[in-house]
């Protein structure tokens, strides 16, 4: 069996990190597993997430949930959804201003390209992101939350 890898992207600015990969399934399948939390664990490439503290069972505008979370050391954070477009669209943010936002693409034929992203520019917390080397660490983590995603996805069917 050949080894399932996401793409990363370049996306002209250094603060903005990318992959895509292409799943086979529907956008409302994929997006289904993305607006419940519970589920964000299991397709973490970070190893960061550990549980969900709070929040609803399905995730829209303007919803708030809370994480478990260790870099390092364990902490709780609260995310807010702010970008929502059912089946195609969701972002959240948390008090650091980064944004995680995931966009899916009917592509036709069973196939849907996924494209996850950091972006670090909202943040005022630029200092942070570049100590911690929060971008070279989010893109690795976000080619490998999309292979992740991608088996979830696939074995289901």
């Amino acid at each position: 069996m050949a080894e399932i890898r996401s793409e990363i992207l370049q996306s002209g600015d250094p603060k903005v990190k990318s992959a895509q990969i292409e799943i086979e399934g529907s956008a409302s399948e994929i997006f289904e597993l993305l607006t419940d939390p519970t589920q964000h664990p299991l397709i973490d490439g970070s190893n960061s997430v550990k549980s969900v503290n709070w929040g609803p069972e399905t995730l829209t505008l303007g919803s708030k949930f809370g994480m478990k979370m260790k870099i390092g050391i364990p902490y709780h954070i609260t995310n807010y959804i702010t970008e929502f477009d059912q089946n195609e669209l969701i972002a959240w943010r948390h008090v650091g201003k980064w944004v995680w936002r995931y966009e899916l693409t009917e592509l036709g034929n069973g196939k849907v390209r996924v494209v996850e992203s950091f972006d670090g520019r909202p943040s005022p917390y630029q200092w942070l992101l570049r100590r911690r080397n929060a971008f070279s660490y989010a893109e690795k983590a976000i080619a490998k939350s999309l292979v992740l995603l991608k088996k979830m996805v696939e074995q289901k069917a």
